[in-house]
């Protein structure tokens, strides 16, 4: 029997996604390693592969379907020897997509041939699916008693206008009926369930449902509308339940940049032959990193029940791409040279514009870090990504009025504001790391001896 190909889960939390576009058609052979689809997820288009050989008997799920839950059937793969165009049933709805030791449901796994278990009455009973279920309809043969070969939607046009298929001869593969043969067919004999169907009044049309109510109204002025894509609506989720459910709390201080900047210059021209430009954000991923790590009590998850301490910085780097917000991992940062950091981070920012990030260098983290400074934003409160603990928001150096031994000077400042969970920090913690911060970034030596 055909292999069901079921919409597979591309990272450990994905749930729904969109299958953007088949790169097969029905009647294509594949075989295993072959791309067949790409499908988008939360965050990137991700490319999904055959397991198993065989050929496309039937695509179930038209490209462009959002919101598919993870485990549901898109298509039907026949083996070796299957007739590819041979009508199959439709497959049953899809369960959840995760089992509970971690399994999940991935493309190329045959339907499973075990007989479903009985569903139990209000009595406890099992049902037997032999006095319950309907008696299956006799196929309609031909004279010679040859059953009739048909598609699906053949069958189902020729029932529900009295038409005998075996009446009929095909023009699909193998002689098989197809919908133009029972469209130009003449009606025959009813079958029974016809012959019911007619006796029997139509009953009346049910009112159409009215169209869900747009939350706002959209105002009387010239406007398009944009489909939300899977990205947008995940930040928009998590976005609002961390407002609605992480008590934030805001440290803000000022820093400094002059030593940083000229640390930086100095760097960049011994570094230049190995084609590493150092940008301010790379120090600034490092300081957070090294901070994370000198001050422990920062770099946490809260869970309802537990304190996760974590035993490296790993920082979640805000992207800004075409499709929204996204934040590739610079994984260990507080023990990788800045050179290190700076070719990653480089890499990671490419591949994040073009959705080709893999789930596991975007999931995960321990604290975030957001630059918004080559925008001139003075200073700005980033939202928390749960279930990290804080993120670092970077606003615009730029000279300021600047005391500094008990003098009054101009100096390149930026302010930078650290938002806590303050559920898993408490405001000194918070405080502590703020400090230490400053610190790595007025003197930057200390963050990369």
């Amino acid at each position: 029997m055909p292999i069901e190909l079921k919409m597979p889960a591309l990272s450990p939390t994905m749930e729904e996604g969109t299958l953007a576009k088949w790169l097969v058609k029905e009647g294509d052979t594949v075989a295993s390693g072959d791309l067949l689809a790409e499908i988008e997820t939360d965050k990137a288009t991700m490319e999904f592969e055959a397991v198993d050989e065989g050929t496309i008997a039937k695509i179930l799920v038209p490209e462009g379907t959002d919101e598919v839950k993870v485990g549901t059937v898109i298509a039907l793969l026949a083996g070796e020897g299957e007739d590819a165009g041979a009508p199959t049933s439709a497959p049953a709805a899809a369960k959840e997509p995760v089992a509970k030791d971690g399994g999940e449901t991935g493309a190329g796994q045959p339907a499973t041939d075990k007989a479903p278990t009985p569903t139990p009455d209000v009595k406890g009973y099992g049902a037997s699916p032999a006095q319950d279920a309907p008696a299956a309809a006799p196929q309609p043969r031909h004279d010679s008693g040859e059953r009739v070969k048909a598609s699906p939607l053949a069958r189902r046009l020729a029932e529900q206008r009295g038409i005998d298929l075996a009446s009929l001869r095909g023009s699909g593969p193998g002689g098989r009926i197809v919908k133009a043969d029972v469209d130009g067919a003449q009606p025959g004999k009813a079958t029974p369930a016809a012959a019911q169907a007619q006796a029997q009044p139509a009953p009346a049309a049910a009112p159409a449902a009215a169209p869900a109510p747009t939350a706002h109204p959209i105002p009387d002025v010239p406007h398009e509308v944009a489909k939300l894509s899977n990205v947008r609506k995940t930040i928009a989720r998590r976005l609002t339940e961390s407002k609605q459910q992480v008590p934030h709390i805001y440290l803000t201080v000022d820093i400094r940049l002059d030593a940083l900047l000229k640390l930086r210059t100095e760097l960049n021209a011994s570094l230049e032959t190995r084609g590493v430009k150092l940008s301010v954000n790379d120090f600034m991923i490092k300081a957070l990193a090294v901070a994370l790590r000198d001050e422990p009590k920062c770099n946490v998850m809260y869970t309802p029940t537990e304190l996760v301490s974590f035993h490296r910085a790993d920082i979640s780097v805000a992207v800004s791409t075409p499709t929204g917000l996204i934040t590739p991992i610079v994984a260990a940062a507080d023990s990788k040279a800045l050179s290190a950091i700076s070719t990653e981070m480089r890499d990671l920012a490419a591949r994040a514009r073009d959705n080709k990030l893999q789930p596991q260098e975007y999931q995960g983290g321990t604290a975030s870090l957001s630059n918004m400074g080559m925008y001139g934003i003075k200073q700005f409160e980033a939202v928390i990504n749960p279930p990290q603990g804080m993120i670092m928001a970077i606003g615009a150096g730029e000279k300021r009025p600047y005391v500094i031994d008990d003098s009054l000077q101009i100096a390149t400042v930026m302010s930078a504001t650290g938002s806590f969970d303050h559920r898993a920090i408490d405001g000194a913690d918070g405080a502590a790391l703020m400090k230490r911060f400053k610190e790595l970034v007025e003197n930057p030596l200390g963050m990369i001896a």
